[in-house]
């Protein structure tokens, strides 16, 4: 793990690994939708409503797996001192952000014919709704510290005490009764038929892929400014 460490030996991974995640994930992105838009039947209870479900099962999946990579970096930075630990933490907000509006979104649009009502407040909604919020209070309070210089642990165990809402989402339809329907997808088997479930696996590889080329190209520009911003006090401090 600390062999990645070095700035220069990241910045050489990152530079050709950026492009062919992000490449890879449109095209299998792409492909994906697609085919959930245009091949798929329409399902036999929620008619052609279920094609939203290519959209948004992968935010939803991604909106959480951010944050989740949000809190094993915040551990990393706090245990072992990663000094890119940090970045990645950083990196990985904004687009788990998006990922999370994205599903909010396609969640109500997709609630609006299926249940009759844009938003209910049951246990996903809301903890989805609570997760978007925690994103937002994540980034404030890195770009904070940033900004003014204060200890990036702060973040960092932030990152890690909102890791408890993932659980709290992943359970919410189990735990409380609920208009959302219950796990479709469990360890071992599944109740989505194969004529769906194998485009939206694609679908959530891709995005899977466009949400790691994004994060390495986030973590590159945070890298970048850093390194321009040292060059720049070192500068000053030869001139004075």
């Amino acid at each position: 793990m600390h062999g990645f460490a070095n700035p220069k030996r990241f910045l050489s991974l990152a530079r050709w690994l950026t492009p062919l995640l992000l490449a890879s994930g449109l095209l299998l992105s792409a492909g994906a939708l697609a085919w959930g838009l245009f091949a798929v039947p329409p399902d036999r209870l929620m008619g052609e409503t279920v094609r939203i479900l290519f959209l948004h099962v992968p935010a939803a999946w991604l909106g959480m797996g951010g944050w989740a990579a949000i809190a094993l970096a915040s551990a990393v930075f706090l245990v072992w001192r990663h000094p890119l630990a940090d970045l990645a933490a950083r990196a990985a907000a904004v687009p788990g952000m998006v990922f999370t509006a994205v599903c909010l979104a396609t969640g109500s649009i997709w609630g609006r014919p299926t249940w009759g009502t844009w938003w209910v407040w049951d246990g996903r909604l809301t903890s989805m709704l609570v997760l978007l919020f925690l994103y937002l209070g994540y980034i404030a309070l890195a770009q904070a510290v940033a900004r003014e210089g204060g200890s990036s642990r702060i973040p960092a165990i932030f990152g890690l005490v909102g890791a408890i809402n993932i659980p709290i989402i992943n359970r919410s339809v189990v735990w409380w009764n609920s208009l959302h329907q219950p796990p479709s997808i469990t360890v071992g088997k599944s109740a989505i038929d194969a004529e769906f479930l194998v485009p939206l696996l694609i679908a959530v590889a891709g995005f899977s892929l466009i949400f790691g080329g994004v994060v390495l190209a986030r973590m590159r520009a945070l890298l970048g400014d850093i390194q321009a911003d040292a060059r720049l006090r070192r500068k000053a401090s030869e001139a004075a």
